[in-house]
């Protein structure tokens, strides 16, 4: 059985809320940038230049401790794929502007709950949720806030 290897990124940006990136690919389907690992390349490299290429921006930050796998399989040419693609999140600039590939027919900057609406497959939206709780719990562990803390807060008022 053929193996593949590719990279993505769960790209973000802060401003006015959380927006999540999601390109409409010329197949119809929404999802994350993406794509092949190229030789001798590491799998944060490979994040940067799809990035760079699907939609032109490079001032990006990747999150620590955030590292998402899936696989799949498919099929090509009669034979049956097993693909493997490591998902990282990454935060692009608030002011950077998205210019997208050819391979792309859009793009959108989506708020959480439409942007898993909108993702087409369930492994996606499954990496989508767990970016979500991910920056979640980055954001209340920088704010000091624990779900003890938080409900106190709301018991006081």
């Amino acid at each position: 059985m053929e193996q593949e290897k590719s990279c993505g990124a769960v790209v973000f940006r802060v401003g006015n809320g959380t927006r999540y990136l999601l390109l409409h690919y010329e197949a119809g389907h929404w999802d994350f940038v993406k794509g092949h690992v190229e030789k001798e390349e590491s799998e944060e490299e490979t994040v940067r230049r799809e990035i760079r290429e699907e939609t032109g921006l490079s001032n990006t930050r990747f999150l620590p401790d955030f590292r998402e796998r899936i696989g799949y399989f498919y099929r090509r040419r009669g034979r049956t794929v097993s693909k493997e693609v490591i998902f990282y999140l990454v935060e692009a600039s608030e002011e950077e502007a998205v210019r997208i590939s050819g391979e792309h027919v859009g793009y959108e900057w989506l708020p959480y709950k439409q942007a898993l609406e909108r993702l087409t497959y369930k492994n996606a939206k499954e990496t989508l949720r767990k970016a979500e709780n991910h920056l979640q719990h980055a954001e209340s562990v920088a704010t000091g806030a624990t779900l003890d803390s938080f409900q106190s807060r709301q018991e006081a008022k």
